[in-house]
């Protein structure tokens, strides 16, 4: 295989042949995939991992991580919940639950910019803590609503197309433009791919930082709020593990775990390609034991493409 044949198989055009045959094959072996609920059902499936990997991929591009982001949209969908109960007001609720989620990634970027503590053991940390107090204001219970109004967050319909989905596909559509089009998104790349020499070229790095987490928090905000809606409670232990699977579409999406490389369209079919593979194996039946060890063999599989591109194209 020549070399410029292995850039083209381990770029973008690579990743739209491994999902076409992923569908391809999925669409062929598993029974009622094609049906319209279904899709509707795997676009809604999806709605979580996709919004929060909106922003994940600007962590991961500018050589970051953020591992709190499940305890984040837990906290947040909690927060929206309590405080629609409280105020009698769902916007109030909504209003809190983003504000909290901005709050938590704000006190992330600021230790990880201006203390200098890895990233890493710093969203380790908070992961722990906002689950905590998730957990301390439930009691570890679910919190119930008590607006029906609440529910149609995630039950409305625009045009036959659950509301979920559309916000996906707006923050889409926003976070690319960003990546694409504005000075952030092209000093986040510039910050991944050498930070130091972005800072020599005038870029606050220390700033851009703080942002790229404080985004993170408001968009797990508004996953917690969709998440809470769709199941219908505030719940202290949703999103467990999601950490995983937006780092795992992510990286299969070709944002790179070394930084300065990412791509919207990328991270969109990584989302796809991981929404698939759950689809498949909830409607074979099988085994929720089993669906972890899918999960996992995935992550590795991620990080080695990663590898194989980085070495491709000759970052290594």
């Amino acid at each position: 295989m020549t070399d410029q044949l292995k850039k083209i198989l381990l770029g973008e055009q690579g990743l739209v042949v491994i999902f076409l045959v992923a569908f391809a094959l999925v669409s062929a072996l598993v029974p009622n995939f094609l049906t319209d609920r279904n899709m509707l059902g795997l676009l809604q499936s999806v709605v979580t991992v996709g919004i929060v990997a909106c922003t994940m991929m600007f962590c991961l591009a500018a050589r970051d991580f953020d591992l709190s982001v499940g305890s984040i949209v837990a906290f947040a969908g909690m927060v929206a919940v309590m405080a629609s109960n409280a105020t009698g007001s769902i916007l109030l609720g909504l209003l809190a639950a983003i504000a909290s989620g901005a709050f938590v990634g704000f006190i992330n970027g600021v230790v990880i910019a201006k203390f200098r503590i890895n990233a890493l053991i710093t969203t380790l940390a908070t992961m722990q803590i906002v689950r905590g107090f998730a957990l301390i204001a439930s009691d570890g219970r679910a919190v119930g609503i008590n607006s029906p109004d609440f529910y149609q967050l995630a039950l409305s319909k625009l045009l036959g197309i659950p509301t979920p989905i559309w916000v996906l596909a707006a923050l889409f559509g926003i976070f690319g433009f960003v990546l694409n089009r504005t000075v952030f998104g092209k000093n986040t790349l510039a910050i991944g791919g050498n930070p130091e020499a972005s800072r020599l070229a005038g870029v606050n790095v220390d700033r851009t930082r703080i942002w790229i987490f404080a985004l993170q928090g408001v968009v797990c905000g508004i996953a917690g709020i969709l998440l809470a809606s769709r199941i219908t409670s505030g719940q202290p232990n949703a999103a467990v593990g999601l950490e995983l699977s937006v780092i795992s579409a992510c990286v299969l999406g070709g944002v790179s775990l070394a930084g300065g490389r990412a791509t919207m369209s990328g991270v969109i079919v990584g989302v796809l390609i991981m929404g698939i593979a759950e689809n498949a194996m909830n409607l074979l039946n099988i085994p929720a034991f089993y669906q972890y060890i899918v999960r996992g063999v995935i992550l590795l599989l991620a990080v080695l493409l990663d590898n194989l591109r980085s070495s491709a194209l000759g970052r290594r």
